[in-house]
């Protein structure tokens, strides 16, 4: 608990040094100051305008990302450099950021994971991608709609989708064959992994279990993808997009469901508990230790080259069948800064964004990463065409996403604390594997123990 209200002083510590900025309506960010500036403002920049870009991405990412960054800089010779920063983990991130608007010292354009959308717009620093598209008359139809839907706040796109992924049902195929099961009818249901799961369990002649039906990493992530497949609210006022939610409501029966349905699994023999780390979760699935994983699109290529057994998806589950819902996307976004920027910096950040986020580049972004491209008519480019061919399995991420209709619960939550409201649920589930509470009982308690939390985040911005 204590963590917690740290974690919360220092957001509302950030948001105080921004107090002086005109009060902001859910989704406009720092728009009221001033709005988007138009192409002018670059035209009328002296010199080289100069885009500090904070990320978080790491080893191929980070290779792809950079040649990216060089080849609009080359576009852009003479007028506009950007220069990435790692900054550490998506938490390092949005930690330093906070810290950066304390200091009166944000970079031009950052990169925030999705959970830290509330944050964001409650620090009042930033541009919506919304009033600079406004300005321009640029349309953002060609977005994704799933994946637009999530960064939509108060009918405003509040920043620029860029590495959005999805959630899937990974399987070793060669091992469903062996249990004498079809790895092209895969299990949709909780209960159908647990049957399934079952079968794929195999234990040598001294009993030793060798290969599980069943691993993933502790993630509330996951919980938070079962919750919106089944269409139900993580947290309250429609999950934060009717008005600033005020709790959070993951304690459900349904939740509880889905954690007790992971324990009992855990217990029951069929699951391997890798913990919470999720590199641990995917070593065992490329080991062939467990025959079933839960993970993002973002894995596949390394899934794919790294395992010895053939890889087969299939759309994430559902609790049970009848639930309406869809995933909600993973990833991040961008997000410019206004205050203490000039306009022609803000504007350089925002040509920035549309780079990335034309087909051309999200299909580069999409192929040498395995992140969703943003953008729809990426699809159609020769090369992403040719790395659906040479990745068929990635067609059940297209086909998920597409027929999800968006919705609050698949929109996500927007929640000040949501980081700290995940590891809650990640305890949650620890807690009920090891038995000292059932999933009701666990997620009730963390539901309670994050609300001084929740109160003091919502205090602290108005």
């Amino acid at each position: 608990m204590r963590k917690l209200l740290v974690a919360t002083a220092v957001a509302a510590l950030a948001l105080t040094a921004c107090s002086s900025s005109p009060s902001a309506s859910s989704g406009s960010g720092s728009d009221a100051a001033g709005g988007a500036p138009g192409a002018q403002a670059l035209q009328d920049a002296q010199g080289v305008t100069t885009v500090t870009f904070w990320h978080g991405m790491t080893g191929q990412n980070a290779a792809v990302l950079n040649s990216l960054v060089d080849a609009f800089n080359q576009a852009h010779q003479g007028k506009i450099e950007v220069k990435p920063v790692f900054q550490g983990t998506y938490d390092d991130v949005i930690a330093k950021y906070k810290a950066s608007v304390q200091q009166k010292s944000t970079p031009s354009l950052v990169q925030v994971y999705d959970i830290g959308t509330r944050f964001m717009i409650d620090s009042r620093q930033t541009v919506s991608a919304q009033a600079f598209a406004d300005k321009d008359g640029y349309s953002l139809d060609d977005l994704e709609p799933g994946i637009r839907n999530y960064y939509t706040v108060g009918g405003k796109l509040v920043s620029m989708p860029f590495n959005s992924s999805m959630p899937l049902l990974y399987l070793n195929a060669d091992a469903f064959k062996a249990a004498g099961l079809d790895p092209a009818k895969p299990p949709q249901t909780l209960a159908e992994i647990g049957e399934a799961a079952k079968k794929l369990t195999v234990k040598d002649a001294g009993g030793q279990t060798t290969q599980y039906g069943f691993g993933a990493a502790i993630y509330g992530w996951f919980v938070e993808e079962l919750l919106a497949e089944s269409g139900t609210l993580y947290c309250d006022q429609g999950n934060g997009r009717d008005a600033k939610a005020g709790k959070v409501v993951y304690d459900s029966a349904k939740g509880a469901a889905a954690v007790q349905w992971w324990a009992d699994l855990v217990k029951g023999g069929y699951a391997v508990n890798t913990g919470r780390t999720t590199a641990d979760a995917q070593a065992a699935f490329k080991a062939g230790r467990a025959a079933m994983n839960l993970e993002s699109t973002g894995v596949l290529g390394g899934y794919t080259q790294a395992a010895k057994f053939t890889v087969a998806t299939a759309p994430y589950p559902k609790i049970d069948a009848t639930d309406p819902g869809g995933p909600a996307i993973g990833g991040a976004s961008l997000w410019v800064d206004g205050p203490g920027h000039s306009a022609a910096e803000q504007r350089a950040a925002w040509e920035f964004e549309k780079f990335l986020g034309e087909p051309a580049q999200q299909a580069a972004w999409h192929t040498g990463t395995g992140y969703f491209p943003v953008n729809r008519k990426a699809l159609d480019d020769p090369k992403d065409k040719a790395w659906l061919a040479k990745y068929p399995q990635f067609q059940t991420a297209i086909d998920e996403l597409h027929a999800a209709k968006p919705s609050p619960a698949n929109a996500g939550c927007l929640l000040g604390v949501m980081p700290q409201a995940r590891k809650g649920v990640e305890t949650a589930i620890e807690q009920t594997i090891s038995g000292s509470k059932s999933a009701q009982q666990a997620l009730a308690d963390a539901a309670r123990e994050i609300q001084p939390a929740v109160d003091s985040y919502n205090s602290s911005v108005g």
